[in-house]
């Protein structure tokens, strides 16, 4: 018999009127999509768009004067610089870890691997030690100014949760990516 299944992560309000960013793997597959914001508030979600290829996706919501993060210039992030990683791992609401950056420019043949060999997959990951779990996927790596650096989107594990290693799209590609999507409804690349 078909059963319902449900999956939970993490978001990032971008715009006071109510555009949030996640992981596409978060929202993959979806028929709903439930937000939940910490001051209790629950709204529907609306796909905008989706891109596998950098695991992104644009939702909006209907709601006005939301509190939302910047995007930073990810490319001035330095290595050993201290960041903060922000979602719900394990749907533990509002959860903040800490650590610093451990590697820029890493790629992981994830996306890659999950796309069935795309050749136009971009990894470009920051590394950060701050714990990232299950559920975290699709939110914040801040800066010690509270602007976003990344969206959080995997680790590599022998175990499925934290062991020291976690990945996230650098804002400079999340915020190409949001554009596109809000304009074209997908992400426009070029070709050599």
């Amino acid at each position: 018999q078909p059963r319902e299944s449900k999956a939970s992560g993490s978001g990032v309000i971008i715009s006071k009127d109510g555009y949030i960013i996640t992981n596409n793997h978060v929202i993959d597959n979806a028929n709903d999509i439930q937000v939940n914001l910490s001051n209790n508030k629950s709204y529907t979600g609306k796909l905008i768009g989706k891109d596998k290829d950098t695991d992104l996706a644009l939702i909006k919501i209907d709601a006005t004067d939301l509190p939302y993060l910047n995007f930073a210039n990810s490319d001035s992030v330095k290595i050993g610089e201290w960041v903060l990683a922000v979602g719900n791992p394990f749907n533990l609401a509002s959860t903040v870890t800490a650590g610093i950056v451990s590697a820029k420019g890493r790629s992981i043949n994830l996306l890659e691997n999950f796309n069935g060999n795309s050749n136009t997959a971009i990894e470009s990951f920051i590394q950060t030690d701050a714990a990232v779990n299950p559920g975290n996927s699709g939110g914040a790596l801040v800066n010690t100014q509270g602007d976003l650096i990344g969206i959080n989107t995997a680790i590599a594990s022998p175990s499925g949760v934290y062991a020291g290693y976690a990945f996230a799209v650098p804002a400079n590609i999340a915020s190409k990516v949001v554009s596109d999507l809000k304009e074209y409804g997908a992400v426009q690349r070029a070709f050599l």
